[in-house]
């Protein structure tokens, strides 16, 4: 594997998941036959990512056979921004910026989050990957926690990691992460 890749990882679903026990995210389960987005708009802590997803008409795409690997600010982290922020994002003329804040969180391959800890581990503490944006995001961890870097090195921690999609994963972030504008 090169720096930059992010593995695939086997498509092997734990044990919870084949006895029918989903994991919640948001007070909803998430079906692991499930595409992203469905799964995403059942979840009450990501409403304002599924809000952000559809204005920027990237639905579909994340409908895509993937695999995708989703790192998925909760509604939580978009409050983080300053006040203000969302709303502007969300005008239709801010559609492209919308866009490249999004793809940001979104990396074309599917990784669990053991896969980015061996990446993170061989790589010596940091491994860093393109995400379909274009732009690189860093993966290092804080104790036993996997934390995500943006470019302007500010992190988001995975509070809910692996959550398995059809068409990928996702992992749950507390921090909106920001590519260079």
């Amino acid at each position: 594997m090169q720096s930059g890749d992010m593995a695939k990882s086997g498509d092997a679903m734990d044990s919870s998941m084949k006895s029918g026990d989903m994991p919640m995210v948001g007070g909803a389960p998430m079906d692991p036959m499930k595409k992203i987005p469905e799964n995403a708009s059942q979840a009450k802590n990501l409403t304002t990512l599924v809000a952000a997803v559809k204005a920027a008409g990237l639905v579909d795409t994340l409908n895509g056979e993937g695999p995708f690997t989703v790192f998925a600010p909760t509604n939580a982290a978009f409050e983080k921004l300053p006040k203000g922020t969302v709303d502007e994002l969300l005008k239709p003329e801010n559609k492209d910026k919308l866009t490249k804040i999004l793809t940001y969180h979104v990396v074309p391959a599917k990784a669990t989050s053991e896969a980015a800890m061996q990446m993170i581990k061989d790589d010596g503490g940091a491994h860093t990957v393109k995400t379909v944006e274009g732009d690189p995001i860093t993966l290092r961890m804080n104790g036993d926690k996997l934390v995500v870097i943006d470019e302007s090195g500010n992190g988001a921690v995975v509070t809910q990691a692996d959550v398995m999609q059809a068409n990928g994963v996702v992992h749950v972030i507390d921090t909106v992460l920001m590519p260079k504008m």
